[in-house]
Parts: C-alpha cells; structure tokens; sequence
C-alpha cells in the first residue's frame, strides 16, 4: 500500500527537482510521477517558491555546478552505502559536496551523527575522482536560512569504518 502524500517530502523534491533543471541535469523522477502529485485539490506551495528564492539570494545560485545527483556506491567494513550527492563543485584546490537541506538548521548535538552523511560522501567523491581526501570537503545547505554547514571534523575511511564496527 502506498503512503499517504507527504508535503515536507514532496517540497523537498520539487525544490531538488528545480535545482536539477535550473542546472540543467536531467531529472531522475518527474515531479508528476511521486506520489500524491496527482491531486488535483492540492494547493500551491508558496513555501516552494520561498526556497527557490531563498536559493536565488545565496552564494550557491552563482556558481555551476560540476555535477549533480551524482550516484555512487561504496562499501565500507563489509556495509554497502549507496546515494546520491546533491551537488558537486570545482574549486581551485579541490572539490565541495554539497547536500541541499530544506528543513531547518540542526542543532550542534545533532550535527555529529548528520556529519556521517557527508563523510560518505566525501570519500565517494574522492574514490570516483581519484583525488586525495584533503582535498574533497563537504557541506550541508540550509536554504530557508542561507547557511552553510561546513562541519572541518569529517571522518575519513578508518574513522567511518571504526563507527561501523562500535554500532555493529
């Protein structure tokens, strides 16, 4: 049975969705395919357009990314971890991943266990480019609020690998 339509869910595709066209990435799910998406009593969500400005106004909006929806799967102490980084871009001493966030800021308690997210991601980015760890980093954005999380602790392979085997 399909779950019921959720509107937290859904805007946070649809805002993922414009940033894809407006880098003109090809979509991987047509907002008309979730669903949910065909009720036709659904109103607007002014919300979604309040992100798409809230993105607009930031630093981000001016810069191209080199790529998006990036897949990857990478296995770390015999756990497979498959997904997809947001947005990846060049910078002149590396790489940024970035994670779109459209919810709100976390508190700095739970930014440790978030963080893992990215550690993920960076060591996938720095695998799938042949480049070295220090030179691939990684950040959360919050659109709503226009800030950036860029946490400078990011577990490297033996760090994920050991957090791997504390919860296993």
């Amino acid at each position: 049975m399909p779950f019921p339509p959720n509107p937290l869910a859904r805007r946070g595709t649809a805002f993922h969705t414009w940033l894809e066209n407006r880098f003109g990435a090809t979509r991987l799910l047509d907002i008309d395919e979730l669903p949910g998406a065909g009720d036709a009593d659904a109103a607007p969500d002014a919300d979604l357009d309040r992100l798409k400005e809230a993105f607009l106004t930031s630093a981000w909006a001016e810069r191209t990314p080199h790529d998006v929806e990036v897949p990857f799967e990478a296995e770390f102490d015999g756990i497979s971890v498959r997904g997809r980084m947001d947005a990846v871009y060049k910078d002149p001493d590396g790489w940024t991943v970035v994670d779109w966030k459209t919810g709100a800021v976390p508190d700095a308690e739970a930014l440790p266990a978030l963080s893992v997210q990215l550690a993920a991601y960076r060591l996938a980015w720095a695998a799938l480019v042949d480049a070295p760890l220090e030179q691939v980093r990684a950040a959360f954005h919050y659109v709503r609020h226009d800030h950036t999380l860029r946490p400078a602790d990011l577990l490297d392979e033996a760090g994920l690998k050991d957090l791997i085997r504390s919860v296993g």
